[in-house]
């Protein structure tokens, strides 16, 4: 029977085991990357933790793999199926996406109660999550300096349907046992920078394993402590995939995610007299009627509109890209039977 030795620690489970029995081999050991490199890869495999070189698979922090041998060198000989994927658009605005987490069960998204809240980047942050598979968490972090914890915590629920809410201090523990109740499974911490990430995480963990930074004066933006993600195991069972800030998240293939942020739009918009109402001036709009209610804030529905519009984008540039992309296959395919043709005329 095979012993999973210290890959217990990072997240294997009996539905793992199944999974891995149409992979594994005599000369292939099973293992969970830790951290990614240039080329190589931390991963956690029952005898310990082993670097790898990542061959041509494309790995994130989370992936499952096998090991095997390549030339001297071990390397990933295969990368499971992804049961959860964190994507954001890349940074450089690129039709591709950025892959910030794989195989998560909980995202908390961590929010600090020492400056104005921002509730359009929570929002954002939310999309992200639902989009993955995983269950978002809030948490809203630094509640001991702050000035009034459950008005923040009522205007974040409002926020956040579907996803708990709670306010933490790293730095006293108020509140850590509460969210470590909640929390399953494999957790990615995300958020900005300045967030208390770290800090939060250190906490979650025991101790202090995770570097921590002042937030710079002036900016109020945090120092980037976290330079890579990282899996570390929990001391009470559980994984943790901590995060660089996130300076920028643009939306990626997320329409789902974003329906489940905003839920009670997307049901008023299944009353609208007009089905393809666009929510500003046409008569019988439900969404307009709640607004003018005062039972939806004008600044949620900018905000939807506001991520429907990024995330239509992106689907665009994609689309584009795939068309390019076919045509350019199509290209060759029709010079190498040209080639093929004048070969036989010879």
């Amino acid at each position: 029977m095979f012993n999973p030795g210290q890959l217990l620690s990072y997240g294997w489970n009996d539905t793992l085991s199944d999974t891995f029995d149409n992979y594994l081999t005599d000369h292939r050991e099973p293992g969970r990357v830790i951290r990614v490199h240039r080329g190589q890869c931390d991963v956690a495999t029952p005898r310990g933790i082993s670097s790898a070189l990542t061959a041509d698979h494309v790995l994130c922090t989370g992936d499952w793999v096998t090991l095997g041998a390549h030339g001297d060198e071990i390397a990933v000989a295969d990368l499971l199926p992804r049961s959860s994927t964190i994507v954001r658009s890349s940074a450089s605005g690129r039709s591709e996406g950025q892959l910030l987490a794989t195989n998560v069960d909980t995202v908390v998204i961590a929010a600090a109660l020492d400056t104005a809240l921002d509730l359009g980047r929570i929002e954002r942050l939310l999309a992200l999550a639902w989009e993955s598979g995983a269950q978002p968490v809030v948490a809203l972090t630094k509640s001991d300096i702050a000035s009034d914890v459950p008005t923040a915590i009522s205007e974040v629920s409002a926020a956040a349907p579907g996803a708990t809410v709670i306010a933490v201090s790293g730095d006293t523990g108020d509140g850590v046992d509460v969210l470590t109740a909640v929390l399953t499974g494999t957790i990615a911490l995300i958020g900005p920078s300045g967030a208390g990430k770290s800090t939060l995480a250190n906490a979650l963990l025991g101790e202090d394993l995770l570097a921590t930074g002042r937030v710079r004066d002036g900016d109020n933006k945090g120092r980037h402590t976290t330079a890579h993600r990282e899996l570390v195991p929990l001391p009470h069972g559980g994984t943790l995939i901590d995060t660089p800030g996130l300076r920028g998240v643009g939306m990626w293939d997320a329409s789902d995610g974003i329906d489940k942020t905003f839920p009670e739009i997307d049901e008023l918009a299944a009353q609208c007299r007009f089905d393809d109402c666009a929510h500003e001036s046409e008569p019988g709009c439900a969404v307009r009627g709640a607004i003018e209610r005062g039972e939806l804030p004008e600044r949620r529905l900018a905000s939807y509109r506001k991520l429907i519009r990024e995330n239509r984008r992106i689907e665009a540039r994609t689309d584009a890209r795939l068309r390019a992309e076919r045509g350019r296959e199509m290209k060759a395919i029709t010079r190498m039977q040209k080639q093929m043709i004048r070969s036989k005329r010879r």
